[in-house]
């Protein structure tokens, strides 16, 4: 069993690939902080579907893909994007630009940054970004799902022009909570206390149960913390999405030597 490192290197001085047991692993990056329990559950659902696609050749640490995060608490701002825009994307920017060149594949733990996502894939120059309207169309086309329910903080689940789901939305027309400050409000405390009150788990049981749509769109990366579940809904979790997308990714399979 080896290492290789004779493969081409990002500009980090990475080797791109790391070769493992015939696996090989791309730089997977993760920029949080909004809230840092977010990036925590990202990395935690990389390695279970990392585990998933190697099956049985997943020995241990050796299979586990190189990961880089960076958190930064300031991007909690985004809360309240519109009021704080600017200093939001300044921050993120300055973000992108120390992580980017150290990672193959990045994305961010939080759905209301998304919104920049546009900006933020042109200043890669060599590193792919993964944004979360691209992983929920591809849920939304591979399951041919009519309808469907998203919930998330104010500037994701108003739908609007600071949602990184406005142009999505056109195409499938989501339902939204009838009380979008009431899921704010609700996301505010999760971070606050945690998930794992009852209190807060029968709310998000009542916003759930408020709403036609079966299949619900957990557009917040606070929300899929809060262990809750109602009959008759599925609820898909954007962050494991996002996970599963990353390490599809980041796995390549080596070319087999050939026999002579």
């Amino acid at each position: 069993m080896s290492l290789d490192f004779t493969s081409p290197q990002n500009r980090a001085g990475y080797p791109i690939k790391q070769g493992i047991n015939g696996v090989q692993h791309r730089r997977i990056g993760i920029i949080t902080g909004s809230g840092p329990e977010a990036g925590i559950d990202l990395w935690s659902k990389v390695l279970f579907w990392n585990r998933n696609a190697l099956g049985e050749r997943f020995k241990g640490d050796l299979e586990s893909p190189p990961v880089v995060v960076y958190s930064e608490p300031l991007l909690g701002l985004s809360m309240n994007l519109r009021r704080h825009d600017n200093t939001v994307w300044n921050c993120l920017a300055r973000t992108v630009r120390a992580i980017e060149p150290h990672v193959d594949v990045f994305t961010i733990a939080c759905n209301t940054l998304h919104y920049y996502a546009p900006r933020v894939r042109s200043m890669c120059i060599s590193a792919d970004f993964l944004d979360v309207a691209e992983v929920v169309h591809s849920y939304i086309t591979e399951r041919a799902t009519n309808s469907a329910a998203l919930l998330g903080a104010k500037p994701v689940g108003s739908l609007d022009e600071w949602s990184p789901y406005h142009v999505l939305h056109s195409e499938v027309s989501f339902e939204q909570a009838a009380d979008l400050e009431s899921v704010h409000d609700l996301i505010h405390r999760i971070k606050h206390v945690g998930g794992d009150n009852p209190e807060i788990r029968q709310s998000f049981i009542n916003i759930l149960s408020a709403l036609r749509s079966e299949t619900i769109f957990l557009a917040c990366t606070e929300l899929p913390l809060v262990n809750a579940t109602v009959p008759g809904k599925l609820l898909v979790d954007i962050n494991d999405l996002l996970a599963k997308e990353l390490v599809a990714r980041s796995i390549s399979e080596q070319e087999q030597p050939k026999e002579t």
